[in-house]
């Protein structure tokens, strides 16, 4: 029987790009990954206050999954974000981060 898993992404744009950056996450990626894997939700946050030491990534992508390997769904999400990052090219600042399936 599968099983609820989240999938969480934090990113961060490239310096000076973080319009370009909110608008392909909010109007292409978020939809994208939702049509093309098998994550049922998407969310997205954005750190706006914190203590202790500072957060290099201030945005929080969470994807709602279900399966019975996380670590295998989580690998092939990262293989289709690799795929569509190599479609795009460097035309839409896709931002760094790093992501972990829970």
């Amino acid at each position: 029987m599968a099983k609820r898993h989240l999938v969480v992404i934090l990113t961060e744009p490239t310096q000076g790009q973080e319009t370009q950056f909110n608008d392909y996450y909010e109007n292409v990626h978020l939809e994208e990954v939702l049509a093309t894997t098998h994550l049922q939700t998407a969310q997205r946050f954005k750190l706006v206050d914190q203590a202790g030491e500072p957060c290099p990534l201030p945005y929080l992508a969470v994807y709602e999954a279900e399966a019975d390997d996380p670590a295998e769904r989580h690998r092939r999400v990262r293989q289709r974000e690799h795929a569509r990052a190599h479609d795009l090219g460097d035309d839409v600042d896709r931002g760094v981060g790093d992501a972990a399936a829970l």
